[in-house]
């Protein structure tokens, strides 16, 4: 079994921090807009939780699981919505908790602009630029980290380490 680092790569405060500063920018670019949140689960809900209480702009929360057909693969094969939302003409913003290799984010992405939205938008906490194998950038970015396997507020090893309320990485 993989072992935790003993390392903190982005402790509970810088994590505070930056988020503050994110919500601060996305409350401004929608001050009089409604905006619709959508939380990937199950790794962004920390996040995302921690996000939208700092917003002064008016929300509203959805969540929508993707599905794969294995993790080796990475294919997406299904989206769980918890409910049904109206995306057509409202401005939807994407909570992820990491953006790696782009697949699953393109793949919600061209789901979601099928349904017209009058914006969409992607706000991640964690940007692994190495690991990219589709050119996919977010519009709001946390954290730039290094290609490796992290866990901790909210992203999991075998369902394992989300409650750590920092981010380490699982040592090789």
């Amino acid at each position: 079994m993989p072992e935790l680092s003993k390392e903190v790569l982005l402790t509970e405060e810088e994590i505070g921090k930056r988020i503050a500063e994110l919500a601060k920018k996305i409350s401004k670019d929608y001050a009089d807009r409604r905006l619709t949140v959508v939380g990937i689960l199950k790794g962004s809900f920390i996040f995302l939780a921690d996000l939208v209480r700092q917003l002064t702009c008016p929300i509203t929360c959805e969540f929508i699981r993707v599905t794969m057909t294995d993790s080796e693969h990475e294919i997406p094969r299904g989206l769980h919505y918890t409910t049904p939302f109206e995306a057509t003409g409202n401005d939807v913003l994407i909570i992820e908790d990491i953006l790696d290799t782009g697949i699953t984010l393109d793949y919600l992405l061209n789901h979601l602009r099928e349904r017209g939205p009058a914006s969409l938008r992607v706000c991640v906490l964690l940007d692994k630029t190495e690991a990219r194998k589709i050119s996919i950038d977010a519009d709001y970015v946390g954290f730039e980290i290094p290609n490796r396997y992290v866990v901790g507020y909210g992203l999991d090893f075998q369902e394992k380490y989300r409650e750590l309320p920092y981010i380490t990485w699982i040592e090789d």
